[in-house]
């Protein structure tokens, strides 16, 4: 099948939902094409684009990189209505705005020496873990999410136990239990997964044999790759 078309099963519904958005987005003439995934599950995201590589489906994501997913884990694929827009072209003689303050990699002197000492140790780079903290906590060690993860890295207490530490309020021993875990992950899995395992967890990645089709997750790995320049 030509790259780009949309595999057979989605045609007809992708044609239904393209009349719709014709009318939607008609007036929007600074923007860009993109498409909207159903999932087996519910689950939608919205991508760039999307092509076919065998029995998986490869996805152009809006926010830079591609991802790998089985085919027979998504439902649907149409035109999203919501418009994805283009970059706009600086006028002449004009200076670029550049990018948003969130996309620079913060250093906060309170904790960048145990970062570096721990990155050291463990063999990761400083930079990695510096974007890991600031997507996960934002440098807050008081952090708590909704679903228990803990401190500067947002760690789970059952992974804390795991490499011997309990006390993840503390930013030494949150850090230490991050970075080893983080090591742990960069053992099994290349980058990107590493990432989405820290994420979504080891299973996650294992059960879709890639970067969980998770919304969450996906942008989580996008953003900590491009503050750590990876």
């Amino acid at each position: 099948m030509p790259k780009g078309r949309l595999p057979q099963r989605f045609a007809r519904q992708a044609a239904v939902i393209a009349a719709g958005a014709a009318v939607c987005i008609g007036g929007w003439a600074r923007s860009a094409s993109a498409e909207l995934v159903t999932f087996s599950t519910g689950r939608t995201m919205s991508i760039k684009a999307h092509r076919e590589d065998g029995a998986s489906l490869v996805f152009t994501l809006r926010a830079g990189g591609e991802m790998m997913v089985d085919s027979a884990l998504v439902a649907s694929i149409g035109p999203d209505e919501v418009p994805w827009p283009e970059p706009v072209e600086p006028a002449p003689g004009s200076t670029p705005a550049g990018p948003s303050p969130a996309s620079f990699l913060s250093i906060d002197t309170r904790f960048d020496p145990i970062i570096r000492r721990m990155a050291a140790e463990k063999g990761v780079d400083a930079s990695l873990v510096r974007a890991v903290i600031q997507v996960e906590s934002a440098y807050e060690p008081r952090a708590r999410s909704s679903k228990g993860a803990v401190g500067l890295m947002q760690v789970m207490p059952a992974t804390g136990r795991q490499y011997g530490i309990t006390n993840l309020y503390d930013p030494s021993a949150n850090i230490r239990a991050g970075v080893t875990h983080l090591r742990t992950l960069l053992d099994r899995f290349p980058l990107a997964l590493a990432l989405a395992a820290y994420n979504a967890g080891e299973a996650a990645v294992e059960r879709f044999s890639g970067i969980p089709p998770y919304p969450e997750t996906i942008d989580y790995v996008s953003k900590v790759r491009a503050l750590a320049g990876r």
